[in-house]
């Protein structure tokens, strides 16, 4: 019998383990490549994994998506997935046997019925739909500027920060003017098209960050675990650092 998500926060609440706060979690919405025609969406550690770190933190956590109702997985990033590419990823094979965290999966709340005070945190979730559903994302930049300049930790992973590329604080200049963070690397965008022989992006986020004035864009090495806090600015290079940008996180909602 599946659980709801209401069902199993009264479990926690019954059991003597009180919530710390409610963080938000964005992903996107399905949709379709132009340049490969794959049908696209979240990638699953990089929600699967935050979301692990800020449960065994005692947060509890929702999930929004830019159009609301199903989300999917892409599909690289399925470890059930015949690649094989992602096999080596308990943590979301673990998720996907729970019948509460397939719920959610189908019911995300829609971006535009997101009230930004019932939460403290947000964090966006990358994979390939977010290069087309976050990009020009007028409402979720607000959104995302409105965590921000309200002093509340302000997390992207992997190619959710194509978001920062444009999203604007309230003084109209840029979210990431004076910052240091990072995003999706051109090495990793360079490896990932000749594993699959193709160009899968239609812009590289790093190749974009270089354009832009008075900020500092910085990578790791390729597909290394990485994350950079300024102020509650946190960002993640790609999938495998999604849980250190969650334990930052959690550290600013500690203090």
């Amino acid at each position: 019998m599946s659980s709801s998500i209401q069902e199993v926060q009264e479990y926690v609440h019954a059991h003597g383990m009180p919530l710390k706060g409610k963080i938000l979690m964005v992903a996107s919405s399905p949709a379709l490549s132009e340049q490969t025609g794959w049908l696209i969406g979240f990638w699953a550690a990089e929600l699967t994994h935050p979301l692990h770190v800020f449960q065994e933190a005692g947060y509890e956590v929702e999930i929004a998506s830019t159009e609301g109702g199903k989300i999917e997985m892409d599909g690289y990033s399925n470890p059930t997935d015949a690649s094989g590419y992602s096999a080596h990823d308990v943590i979301s094979l673990g998720y996907m046997q729970l019948d509460w965290f397939n719920e959610i999966l189908e019911n995300t709340k829609k971006l535009s019925d997101v009230n930004a005070l019932e939460y403290d945190a947000i964090f966006l979730v990358g994979g390939q739909g977010p290069m087309y559903t976050f990009r020009g994302n007028n409402d979720l930049e607000k959104l995302f500027t409105d965590f921000y300049e309200s002093g509340k930790p302000s997390a992207a992973v992997c190619h959710s920060t194509t978001l920062l590329l444009e999203a604007e604080k309230s003084d109209g200049n840029l979210l990431v003017d004076g910052k240091t963070w990072t995003g999706f690397a051109n090495a990793e965008e360079e490896f990932a098209d000749q594993a699959v022989g193709q160009k899968i992006q239609p812009y590289w986020i790093e190749e974009e960050a270089q354009k832009l004035s008075n900020t500092n864009f910085k990578v790791a090495a390729p597909f290394s675990s990485y994350a950079i806090q300024d102020g509650n600015l946190i960002t993640g290079q790609q999938q495998n650092s999604g849980t250190a940008a969650a334990k930052m996180v959690v550290q600013q909602l500690s203090i």
